[in-house]
């Protein structure tokens, strides 16, 4: 009988407490249903303001990748006010408070257990801000030459000439150096070539320097620099250098490539010659000789 009693009052407190429950879910379901509508709103309202932020930001910021990170900030502070609005409704102020005692801790534990990421993070808002450093930037970087294509809190990613996608973290890219080719409209391009002993030099350099000047605009500030750099085994050795329009290493191969090409037609109109290394062997004054081994019969 003792044993029937406990059961029964247990099933007895057990149906009590779900029909405190349900009473209570009864009670709050306006609330929860607000809650809900509280969040739909918000998270609209987020995406709204976004675009509308997004297209206005367009307006005024060239940085792509400054347009994503502000509108991201945004897109997440609105939804988490509409959480806490949704635990205000539905009168969680008490778990609200508790999570934000513990968003410290928490917070801590995973700044510790994620340096790299956080170092990347921090990367990838500081390249964003960068004024040396845009979409479609041609770069080189760590060895590696491409366009910036894209620019996230996580990783730079170049695309190479040859199509490929090139991935490097911040926190790497931001330790090291790069160049851009891409901030100022007008390269210096070397030409290096050499000439026979034989040749006039001062023609070659006035023929070289009219060559350069009449196929490449030099504008205020510019001209053409020619210097002999050193007598060569074979030849006298020069470089030429003057500016072109180049914002990336393809058009700045053009430029050197037009440059060669009309040298050596006019050099060739001059009968200048350009020598390459020729090795000469004199069997009779340094006694060489060819041993040929006979067949044994």
């Amino acid at each position: 009988m003792q044993a029937n009693f406990s059961i029964e009052e247990s099933i007895g407190n057990l149906w009590e407490k779900l029909d405190g429950w349900l009473e209570a879910i009864i009670l709050k379901l306006p609330n929860f249903v607000m809650a809900v509508l509280v969040m739909i709103i918000f998270y609209f309202l987020a995406r709204g303001i976004r675009k509308v932020l997004k297209r206005t930001l367009l307006r005024r910021i060239g940085q792509v990748s400054i347009q994503e990170i502000i509108a991201k900030v945004v897109f997440v502070s609105i939804i988490l006010i509409g959480f806490f609005i949704a635990l205000g409704v539905l009168d969680l102020d008490k778990v609200l408070t508790s999570i934000l005692a513990g968003a410290g801790v928490v917070g801590l534990a995973i700044g510790l257990a994620l340096q790299g990421t956080l170092s990347n993070t921090f990367g990838g808002l500081i390249l964003s801000f960068m004024p040396q450093l845009k979409i479609n930037d041609f770069i080189t970087a760590d060895g590696i030459s491409g366009f910036v294509t894209e620019i996230s809190l996580r990783n730079i990613i170049l695309k190479k000439s040859d199509n490929t996608v090139v991935v490097i973290p911040n926190s790497k890219f931001i330790d090291g150096s790069f160049t851009n080719y891409s901030l100022t409209d007008r390269n210096r391009i070397f030409v290096n070539c050499g000439v026979g002993y034989e040749s006039d030099l001062q023609m070659v350099e006035d023929l070289t320097v009219k060559i350069i000047q009449d196929n490449f605009e030099q504008k205020n500030g510019e001209s053409v620099e020619f210097f002999f750099t050193e007598f060569g085994d074979s030849s006298i050795n020069f470089v030429v250098r003057f500016w072109a329009d180049a914002v990336n290493l393809k058009q700045e191969h053009a430029a050197r490539h037009k440059a060669i090409k009309l040298i050596k037609q006019h050099f060739d109109e001059r009968d200048i010659n350009i020598p390459f290394p020729i090795r000469t062997l004199d069997f009779g004054k340094n006694n060489l000789h060819i041993n040929k081994e006979v067949p044994s019969k």
